[in-house]
């Protein structure tokens, strides 16, 4: 032990005596090299100075780092393997690849299957996980040099024709290769509603992604059930939400806002197989002409009483839209009633007799002014006449009578107005008085006289004349009584005693008391 000792220091001094002297010392440890370098190293072998230093073992390390640049810059950068492993950072390099160990030796240590790749620039996720190392790690290159770039390995799985790029990863994952993450917001056509939902390979079906169509026809021209009748511009009426939910706004996309009935229509009621070439006109007589019961007869403007909701009931308004207030029986004709020649043609006449003529009964005997006895409530009754604005007006028993009981025709205007007109039938007095019966009588009561014979006549009444009824004295019409003078011989002939003995002049013995009395004579 001592005696090896001994030569070993001796050997080092040697070897310090002689440093001074390069070509001998290179010789030196050449000859006390512990065996070959690898074959990647075999220029360097004859330069040991290029892996050690002498009595300088942390140095060394530099010296890998220097010729190892990469490896060098992966440590500083903290990246790949050697700069995300603590240890590696500061431990020697040789401590893990052992040289001098012949030209076939392996120095780089490294067990595929124990290998943990989280210490490499290259997370293995998702379906990576599963891969094999040969998968992506050829023989050819060092395990570094293999490419990260989805391209490098997936060419030949890529179906976009290499019109897509190279950055695979803005659309694909790892999790799974066909489930694309691409945010299509980013683009010039967001995805919306429906579109949500589809595939990429719905729209981009040759999988190149240049520039597809953006317009719904482009896509969609083979669901288009109108057949291109309604033009190409779908999204007027569609939207992507719901295809089959028209979003198209009658009310604000046309002049012709839908209501009431219109609203329930199928838009081909009104549209015909060529709506862009075939213009619809607004007005109700374009799409209902057929429908026109009126035959034209009322014009075209048929809002003017029709309303979208029921075609049947009209909603013109006589009392407003005109100068002739429809009242009574006139509210339940219908028009034609009255508009027997077409409206805006021929304008009517408001007189009764213009439409009644044929019901006037008086034979227009009466004039046209029918509303001075007649109401539109019921034509015959009830008649409004005031009597009592005539020459005649109904006093007492007239007022109870019937127009009829005076009037045997429906000529009111020539009825007679003397009594007699109508009670000669009734006179009892047989012609004998004049036909002023109203001397006498009155229509409150006609047994009631009234006649005052002291002041109407020149013969006043005195005794027992006051007594008697008229009858009893005229006895032969009122003329011939007339015509004879007052004396009492006029009257009393036969009631002469005397045989007209003492003259004519009764008086001078009789009163008119008694005429059985007899007063003194003067």
């Amino acid at each position: 032990m001592h005696l090896q000792r001994t030569l070993s220091l001796g050997l080092l001094m040697t070897i310090a005596l002689l440093t001074s002297h390069n070509t001998a010392a290179q010789e030196i440890e050449t000859l006390v090299m512990p065996g070959e370098v690898i074959t990647g190293h075999a220029d360097l072998e004859s330069e040991c100075s290029s892996c050690h230093k002498l009595f300088d073992k942390e140095g060394q390390r530099q010296l890998c780092l220097d010729c190892h640049e990469d490896v060098a810059g992966d440590i500083e950068q903290q990246r790949g393997f050697h700069g995300l492993r603590a240890e590696v950072q500061h431990d020697q390099c040789a401590s893990c690849h052992t040289e001098h160990e012949g030209r076939d030796a392996v120095i780089v240590i490294l067990d595929e299957k124990t290998f943990d790749h989280r210490f490499t620039d290259f997370q293995l996720e998702g379906a990576h996980a599963d891969a094999e190392c040969s998968d992506c790690h050829s023989p050819e290159l060092k395990h570094r040099e293999t490419s990260a770039e989805c391209v490098d390995c997936h060419f030949e799985d890529q179906p976009h024709d290499e019109v897509m790029g190279a950055e695979c990863g803005s659309c694909h994952q790892p999790t799974e290769w066909l489930e694309a993450e691409f945010d299509h917001n980013e683009t010039e056509y967001p995805l919306l509603g429906k579109h949500r939902e589809a595939i990429c390979l719905d729209c981009h079906e040759d999988r190149t992604f240049l520039s597809p169509p953006t317009t719904c026809f482009g896509c969609h021209a083979s669901d288009d059930h109108h057949e291109s009748r309604n033009g190409e511009e779908c999204e007027t009426c569609h939207n992507p939400k719901d295809w089959t939910d028209t979003s198209f706004d009658h009310q604000r996309d046309t002049v012709f806002e839908l209501l009431g009935s219109h609203a329930l229509l199928e838009c081909g009621d009104c549209h015909s197989d060529d709506p862009y070439a075939d213009k619809i006109q607004p007005a109700c007589i374009s799409c209902h002409l057929e429908d026109d019961n009126h035959d034209a007869h009322n014009g075209q403007e048929c809002g003017d009483c029709h309303n979208n909701s029921d075609w049947t009931k009209s909603t013109f308004v006589h009392d407003l839209q005109t100068d002739y207030t429809l009242n009574g029986a006139h509210m339940e004709v219908v028009c034609n009633d009255c508009h027997v020649e077409p409206v805006f043609e021929v304008a009517l006449n408001t007189t009764c007799d213009s439409c009644h003529l044929d019901d006037d009964a008086h034979k227009k005997s009466l004039g046209t002014q029918c509303e001075n006895c007649h109401t539109e409530v019921n034509w015959q009754d009830p008649v409004f006449f005031d009597h009592e604005l005539t020459s005649f007006p109904l006093l007492g028993k007239h007022g109870e009578k019937e127009c009829t009981d005076c009037h045997t025709n429906q000529s009111f205007g020539h009825t007679e107005s003397e009594c007699i007109a109508c009670h000669k039938e009734e006179d009892p007095h047989r012609g004998y008085f004049d036909q002023a019966c109203s001397q006498c009588h009155n229509p409150v009561a006609w047994d009631k006289v009234t006649f005052d014979h002291d002041l109407q006549t020149e013969f006043p009444l005195a005794g027992a004349h006051v007594r008697v009824s008229c009858d009893e004295c005229h006895r032969s019409p009122l003329e011939r009584i007339k015509a004879i003078d007052g004396s009492c011989r006029t009257c009393h002939r036969a009631h002469d005693i005397h045989d007209g003995e003492f003259g004519t002049d009764c008086g001078r013995c009789h009163t008119a008391d008694s005429f059985t009395e007899v007063r003194s004579i003067q």
